[in-house]
């Protein structure tokens, strides 16, 4: 890659294209939801996108899966792309779905849920 190029990444029909442009790098992905389909019995998890201000991670939650109480040393963002689930953030327990935007700060514990299969972004801010 060279100065002053960048190389953008594209998803089209799940076939993934790299395109030179000009001055800017940037990660386009068209369908979240398809990035992390939930498996019948368990949670996946892939990074999408990570440098040196943020960490995306999509994850996919089979129907009744759970991510344990836990915290992070950093600020992060959540967003419900598809399904249903509960979300512990602190003593409190929200609703989230498809749309559900959550922002947690550093240390906060939080867990979370499945009431359906679920596909939620995970931004980590660094």
């Amino acid at each position: 890659m060279g100065k002053g190029v960048g190389v953008s990444e594209v998803l089209l029909g799940g076939v993934q294209e790299e395109k030179a442009i000009s001055m800017t790098t940037y990660t386009h992905i068209l369908d979240l939801a398809k990035e992390a389909e939930p498996p019948a019995d368990g949670i996946l998890s892939r990074t999408i996108f990570q440098d040196d201000k943020i960490k995306a991670v999509v994850f996919g939650f089979g129907q009744g899966q759970e991510l344990s109480e836990h915290t992070a040393a950093k600020p992060a963002m959540l967003f419900f792309v598809k399904g249903e689930a509960s979300v512990g953030l602190g003593e409190d327990r929200q609703e989230a779905q498809a749309g559900t935007w959550v922002h947690m700060p550093a240390d906060l514990k939080h867990s979370i849920k499945a009431k359906s299969q679920v596909v939620m972004l995970l931004v980590l801010l660094k």
